[in-house]
C-alpha cells in the first residue's frame, strides 16, 4: 500500500537528534535586543539558536489534543487569515478578533512583517514540512498571545509575554530572553521581576494554547475566552504605571 506525504506526517518515526544549541549566537543577539526592544531580528535569531527540539515535541503534542489532528492535516497558513482585512472587520465585537484588529492598527502592526523578518533571520522559514509549519503557527499567534495575556507592547510587557512564551512552548529562546530581560531589569521601585515571573506562572497555568482552533476562537468574546482557557489577570504588570513599564529594561 502506497503513503501519501500527508499521511507521511503522521506515521512514527525514529526521534531525529534535537538541534544543537548555539549559546554565542543567542548572547550575542540578546545584548542587541536589551538595546533595542524593536529588533524583532535578534528574537527570531536568538530562537533559532535555542529552539532545539521544542517545535518537534510542540507538533507531536499537538497530534494529541482534540482537534488537533484535523489542524495538523490542514496546515492552514494563518498568516493568510490575519493579513485579511475584510475577514478582520468582519470579527464581532469584544471578541479576541476585534481586540486583536485594534491591537495593531494602532500600533501600525502586519502579520507579514513577522513572515518578512522570520525569512530574513532562517533560511527554512517557508519549508513546506510539519514541523516548519508548526513553528510559524507559533510566530503568527505572537500578537494574539499579547490579546490574550493583556501585556502590551511596552518592554515590561514584551519580558513578561516571552515568560508566558516559554512555559507554553518550552523553547529555551523564550526563558533565554526572559532572564535576559529580569536580569536588567531597573531598580525604580517597582516588582519588574515579580511579573516577568508572574507571565511564566500564568503560561504554566493556563491551557495549552498552541492546540487552539485560532479561526474559532478568534470569534469567541474575550473575557470568555480568558476563562475557559485559565488566563487569570496579570495583576502584577497591571500594579505598575504604564509610563514606566517602557523603561523597565535596559542593557
Amino acid at each position: 500500500m502506497s503513503i501519501t506525504a500527508d499521511a507521511a506526517d503522521f506515521r512514527a518515526t525514529p526521534k531525529a537528534a534535537a538541534p544543537k544549541l548555539e549559546w554565542g549566537a543567542a548572547w550575542r543577539a540578546l545584548q542587541r535586543l536589551l538595546k533595542d526592544k524593536e529588533d524583532t531580528h535578534a528574537v527570531f535569531e536568538i530562537m533559532r539558536a535555542l529552539t532545539g527540539d521544542s517545535i518537534a515535541k510542540g507538533y507531536r503534542r499537538l497530534l494529541d489534543t482534540p482537534g488537533g489532528g484535523r489542524i495538523a492535516y490542514e496546515r492552514q497558513e494563518f498568516a493568510g487569515k490575519l493579513m485579511d482585512d475584510a475577514w478582520l472587520d468582519s470579527l464581532p465585537a469584544g471578541s479576541v478578533g476585534a481586540a486583536y484588529r485594534t491591537f495593531i492598527r494602532a500600533e501600525h502592526l502586519s502579520a507579514d512583517g513577522l513572515v518578512e523578518i522570520s525569512r530574513d533571520s532562517g533560511e527554512h522559514a517557508d519549508e513546506p514540512h510539519p514541523y516548519a509549519w508548526f513553528g510559524r503557527r507559533t510566530r503568527d499567534v505572537h500578537d494574539i498571545w499579547h490579546i490574550l495575556s493583556g501585556y502590551h507592547r511596552d518592554a515590561l510587557g514584551e519580558a513578561c509575554l516571552v515568560a508566558f512564551s516559554y512555559a507554553q512552548t518550552r523553547s529555551l529562546g523564550w526563558a533565554f530572553i526572559a532572564v535576559g530581560a529580569a536580569s536588567t531589569a531597573r531598580n525604580s521601585g517597582y516588582p519588574m521581576v515579580k511579573a516577568i515571573w508572574q507571565g511564566y506562572q500564568r503560561g504554566k497555568a493556563a491551557a495549552w494554547l498552541l492546540g487552539q482552533d485560532y479561526e474559532r476562537l478568534m470569534s469567541e468574546p474575550l473575557e470568555s475566552a480568558r476563562r475557559r482557557l485559565g488566563i487569570t489577570p496579570a495583576t502584577i504588570y497591571d500594579s505598575i504605571p504604564a509610563d514606566v513599564r517602557d523603561g523597565a529594561v535596559a542593557a
